[in-house]
Protein backbone atom coordinates (compact mmCIF):
# COMPACT_ATOMS: atom_id res chain seq x y z
CA UNK A 1 0.00 0.00 0.00
CA UNK A 2 2.51 2.43 0.95
CA UNK A 3 4.93 1.07 -1.92
CA UNK A 4 1.89 1.69 -4.23
CA UNK A 5 0.96 5.30 -2.80
CA UNK A 6 4.76 6.69 -3.15
CA UNK A 7 5.17 5.43 -6.62
CA UNK A 8 2.60 7.69 -7.75
CA UNK A 9 3.62 10.61 -5.76
CA UNK A 10 7.64 10.09 -6.99
CA UNK A 11 6.49 12.19 -10.44
CA UNK A 12 5.68 14.98 -8.24
CA UNK A 13 8.30 14.53 -6.43
CA UNK A 14 10.91 14.66 -8.79
CA UNK A 15 8.77 17.95 -10.79
CA UNK A 16 8.92 20.00 -7.36
CA UNK A 17 12.46 19.04 -7.00
CA UNK A 18 13.71 21.73 -9.50
CA UNK A 19 13.54 25.43 -8.49
CA UNK A 20 12.76 26.71 -12.04
CA UNK A 21 9.61 24.24 -11.96
CA UNK A 22 8.85 25.24 -8.72
CA UNK A 23 8.82 29.60 -9.31
CA UNK A 24 6.64 28.55 -12.46
CA UNK A 25 3.64 27.15 -10.80
CA UNK A 26 3.87 30.64 -8.32
CA UNK A 27 3.17 31.71 -11.17
CA UNK A 28 0.63 29.73 -12.64
CA UNK A 29 -0.77 29.66 -9.08
CA UNK A 30 -1.41 32.86 -9.69
CA UNK A 31 -3.08 33.24 -12.86
CA UNK A 32 -3.39 30.73 -15.51
CA UNK A 33 -0.20 31.44 -18.21
CA UNK A 34 1.30 30.83 -21.37
CA UNK A 35 4.22 29.39 -22.17
CA UNK A 36 5.22 33.12 -23.20
CA UNK A 37 3.84 34.48 -20.22
CA UNK A 38 6.01 32.21 -18.33
CA UNK A 39 9.30 32.96 -20.26
CA UNK A 40 9.17 36.47 -19.07
CA UNK A 41 10.05 36.00 -15.86
CA UNK A 42 13.06 33.39 -16.64
CA UNK A 43 15.97 33.93 -18.00
CA UNK A 44 15.59 30.55 -20.27
CA UNK A 45 14.75 29.69 -23.53
CA UNK A 46 10.91 29.29 -24.47
CA UNK A 47 11.59 25.16 -24.99
CA UNK A 48 13.39 25.68 -21.92
CA UNK A 49 10.08 26.22 -20.55
CA UNK A 50 8.27 24.00 -22.58
CA UNK A 51 10.33 20.95 -20.97
CA UNK A 52 9.74 21.96 -17.56
CA UNK A 53 5.98 22.62 -17.74
CA UNK A 54 5.57 19.20 -19.52
CA UNK A 55 7.03 17.79 -16.35
CA UNK A 56 4.70 19.30 -14.32
CA UNK A 57 1.97 18.01 -16.82
CA UNK A 58 3.23 14.92 -16.62
CA UNK A 59 3.07 15.13 -12.81
CA UNK A 60 -0.54 16.12 -13.04
CA UNK A 61 0.51 19.43 -11.42
CA UNK A 62 -0.09 21.44 -14.56
CA UNK A 63 -2.93 20.79 -16.71
CA UNK A 64 -2.96 22.57 -20.39
CA UNK A 65 -5.84 24.24 -21.40
CA UNK A 66 -6.48 24.74 -25.40
CA UNK A 67 -8.04 27.52 -27.06
CA UNK A 68 -7.67 27.84 -30.18
CA UNK A 69 -3.80 28.02 -31.17
CA UNK A 70 -3.03 29.00 -27.28
CA UNK A 71 -2.32 26.70 -24.60
CA UNK A 72 -2.23 27.87 -21.41
CA UNK A 73 -1.58 25.48 -17.79
CA UNK A 74 -3.58 25.63 -14.52
CA UNK A 75 -2.69 24.38 -11.52
CA UNK A 76 -4.45 21.18 -10.06
CA UNK A 77 -3.66 21.50 -6.38
CA UNK A 78 -4.43 18.02 -5.71
CA UNK A 79 -1.06 15.80 -6.38
CA UNK A 80 0.06 18.74 -4.16
CA UNK A 81 -2.30 17.78 -1.26
CA UNK A 82 -1.22 14.23 -1.74
CA UNK A 83 2.44 15.70 -1.13
CA UNK A 84 1.84 17.60 1.74
CA UNK A 85 -0.49 15.05 3.63
CA UNK A 86 2.24 12.65 3.16
CA UNK A 87 4.98 14.77 4.53
CA UNK A 88 2.02 15.75 7.38
CA UNK A 89 2.21 12.07 7.78
CA UNK A 90 6.00 11.59 8.21
CA UNK A 91 6.32 15.00 9.91
CA UNK A 92 3.27 13.26 13.17
CA UNK A 93 5.39 9.56 12.87
CA UNK A 94 8.34 11.30 13.89
CA UNK A 95 7.43 13.65 16.61
CA UNK A 96 5.51 10.48 18.22
CA UNK A 97 8.70 8.59 17.84
CA UNK A 98 10.34 11.69 19.73
CA UNK A 99 8.00 12.23 22.10
CA UNK A 100 8.22 8.54 23.09
CA UNK A 101 12.80 8.74 23.07
CA UNK A 102 12.03 11.35 25.61
CA UNK A 103 9.83 9.70 27.87
CA UNK A 104 11.98 7.35 27.66
CA UNK A 105 15.05 9.48 28.50
CA UNK A 106 12.58 10.82 31.67
CA UNK A 107 12.15 7.36 32.73
CA UNK A 108 15.57 6.54 32.76
CA UNK A 109 16.60 8.98 34.52
CA UNK A 110 17.97 8.78 38.49
CA UNK A 111 15.34 9.87 40.97
CA UNK A 112 17.93 12.71 42.09
CA UNK A 113 17.95 13.84 37.87
CA UNK A 114 14.19 13.78 38.16
CA UNK A 115 14.26 15.97 40.98
CA UNK A 116 16.21 18.55 39.23
CA UNK A 117 14.24 18.53 36.12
Amino acid sequence: MVKRKSARMDPVYRALADHTRREILLHVAQADCTVAELCAPFAISAPAVSRHLKILEAAGILQRVRTGKHHRFHLDPRPLAAVSAALQELTGFWLRRLDELEAFLEHEKSPAQRAKS
